[in-house]
């Protein structure tokens, strides 16, 4: 058996049972290895594709069912195929050792089909016929340059039906491939852990590390033992872990105990010896799924059952735990998180977030390149919007301790902060619109503290810039301004909830020049449209951008007029070259944080508008005379019923 491991692993639901789809050319010997495994015997007549073979649940040590699908090879059923193969847990590819042919068409169809339909389970592959090969050439020299080309193939194994060679192993490793992979958690190339298997079990280590002395002591393993394994360990055999782990690694045990090295060594000492039910073990009883992160079940429902117009904001106590990491990692206290002291804080966590888009340049920086508190508190605060689950995950990689839910909040509805005239929210997201070379890119940068000779010009891509912004009267809020590419407004605005996530949006044009303010003033009209439409009306403001080149008068005046038209404040005027714009961002913050006003109105909206409060009154003219006249009737009613009283 050759095995090599490096196909991207998916998260399997360990109470289902094992859904293992066996495919290959006609006459490979699919329909008799699936007999041949469930009875023990090869068949005499088998019919062209067998029904589905439920194995018992006492087949393999796992106990988990499993149950086999045989498919046709019929090029008219490969639909028929390519749907079974969409619930596959795992794939057994076969071939004919006696067929050349057929190990050919594992690269030039089979292969390549897996992947043009996104089957992405682990591919065992598996020369049926084995008794009848006459070739002297090893398995592992036929089969290296394919596992090479499509490293999706977990396991080849020669096998035979007809004499029972291997034929129960072939789906063994199958099973074993779904519950216990190796691609998740280990390197075969370079022979070494996987960087997320290693930040999952350094996590690990820490937990177990009670005392915070940097070993596991000999009670620690034993407790660790017992949480995994359900059964303690003697003292002879702790002795033996140790000694192991000693002779082939000094460092990895010291006076005190196993070092977090050691802990590591041993789990690659396990998976080395085909021992990975044991990792995979400690890993999902500290919540780890297939892909080594935290199960959905580890994080709080209430993040998978919001409105399209909530968000997810940091709690008060999320944020203390939060400043208390910064002062621990900042290991000199000069406010300035250094890029290796950030590596160091997620060295737990599935990865470093904040090296990849949209993170990476989203954050004032300080003048040594490092994170101040406030700037590294707005990088936890966009990414708890942008992708929440992520963001609890990570805080509880980092050693946050209460629970889940406890650490963000769902915010209130956007329609309901309409109708209340007010937000609670901390945490506001701007859309920035405009055309190319407005200014957009420039304003994010400045609201990044950069000066404009710093600023590396406008970008078509979509970007977002975070900070926080200091508002008279109240707490700093935080601005997440998300810039939108003049060729993504289009795209933006054809999807109906595409608003949803906006509490207010700025269109910035080019003061100096009049056809950048007629693009932004369609954009601003556009996006009314779909407010009005969706039911997502968001507050607007425009920005008149390089007001330090002389404008056009003309367009300095209908822009206003365009602005009075649609009943919002007139154009903000800025210089990202001269001026300080701390002023727009809090005008934007306090724009925000009134949803009911600055709401653009289209003439369509204004008649429709209208044509609603002419029906409105008419309503209220109608009950008003119904009243009057129930009150006539009543009145009359208790005055003949107040004379018949008198008169008997």
């Amino acid at each position: 058996m050759f095995q090599m491991a490096r196909y991207s692993a998916r998260t399997v639901d360990l109470a289902k049972s094992i859904r293992i789809v066996v495919i290959g050319d006609k006459g490979t010997g699919k329909s008799s290895l699936i007999t041949a495994t469930a009875t023990n015997s090869f068949p005499d007549n088998v019919p062209p594709v067998l029904p589905d073979t439920k194995l018992p649940l006492q087949f393999f040590p796992d106990g988990i069912p499993i149950t086999l699908v045989d498919t046709s090879s019929r090029p008219e059923d490969r639909g028929m195929v390519a749907e079974e193969l969409k619930h596959a847990d795992a794939v057994v590819l076969t071939h004919a050792v006696d067929r050349p042919e057929t190990l050919e068409g594992l690269s030039t169809y089979w292969l390549p089909e897996l992947r043009r339909l996104e089957v992405n389970v682990p591919v065992i592959v598996a020369g049926c016929k084995l008794d009848l090969d006459k070739n002297q050439v090893s398995l592992e020299q036929v089969m290296s340059p394919i596992m090479l080309q499509f490293p999706e193939i977990e396991t080849c194994i020669g096998c035979s039906a007809l004499k029972q060679i291997q034929a129960q192993e072939v789906f063994y490793y199958a099973q074993k491939a779904v519950l216990h992979p190796t691609a998740p958690l280990f390197d075969q190339e370079t022979q070494t852990l996987k960087p997320r298997c290693v930040r999952a079990l350094k996590r690990i280590f820490i937990l177990c590390d009670h005392d915070k002395d940097g070993a596991l002591s000999e009670a620690e393993l034993n407790a660790f033992q017992v949480k995994c394994f359900d059964a303690p360990l003697q003292p002879n055999e702790i002795e033996g872990i140790k000694r192991v782990v000693q002779e082939r690694l000094p460092e990895g045990v010291n006076e005190t105990g196993m070092t977090v090295t050691g802990f590591l060594f041993l789990h690659a000492l396990f998976i080395e010896k085909g021992r990975l039910e044991t990792t995979w073990t400690v890993l999902r009883k500290f919540g780890y799924n297939n892909d080594v992160r935290l199960a959905d079940e580890w994080l709080p429902p209430s993040l998978f059952k919001r409105a399209p117009d909530q968000t997810v904001e940091l709690t008060d106590v999320a944020i203390e735990f939060l400043k208390g990491m910064y002062m621990l990692f900042d290991t000199n206290g000069d406010n300035n998180l250094r890029p290796q002291e950030i590596e160091d804080l997620f060295s737990t966590a599935p990865e470093s977030p904040w090296n990849e888009v949209p993170y990476a340049d989203a954050a004032e920086k300080t003048a040594r390149g490092g994170l101040s508190l406030d700037a590294f508190l707005s990088l936890w605060s966009l990414m708890t919007l942008l992708e929440p689950a992520r963001s609890v995950e990570h805080l509880i990689c980092i050693g946050f301790q209460g629970k889940p839910s406890s650490a963000i909040r769902i915010t209130r509805r956007r329609l309901l902060d309409l109708k209340k005239k007010r937000c609670e929210r901390k945490v506001f997201q701007c859309f920035v619109f405009g055309p190319n070379s407005a200014g957009k890119s420039a304003l994010l940068n400045c609201f990044l503290g950069r000066s404009y000779a710093d600023n590396p010009g406008s970008t078509t891509d979509e970007r977002y810039a975070v900070n926080m912004v200091d508002v008279p009267g109240s707490a700093k809020k935080t601005l997440v301004m998300r810039e939108i590419p003049e060729g993504g407004a289009q795209g933006l605005f054809s999807s109906k909830e595409s608003l949803a996530a906006c509490d207010i949006a700025v269109f910035v044009y080019d003061s100096s020049d009049e056809s950048s303010w007629k693009r932004a003033t369609e954009l601003l009209v556009e996006l009314a449209n779909h407010g009005e439409a969706t039911g997502y009306e968001v507050p607007c403001l425009m920005v008149s951008a390089k007001y330090d080149i002389v404008s056009s008068q003309i367009s300095r005046q209908a822009s206003t007029k365009v602005t009075q038209d649609m009943w919002i404040d007139p154009p903000v005027s800025i210089s990202s070259k001269l001026g300080d714009l701390n002023n727009l961002f809090r005008k934007v913050i306090t724009a925000a944080q009134h949803p009911h006003l600055s709401i653009p109105e289209t003439e369509a909206g204004k008649i429709r508008k209208h044509h609603y409060n002419r029906l409105f009154n008419r309503s209220l003219m109608v009950v008003s005379i119904v009243a009057a006249v129930l009150a006539v009737v009543l009145a009359a009613y208790f005055a003949y019923v107040s004379r018949e009283s008198a008169s008997d």
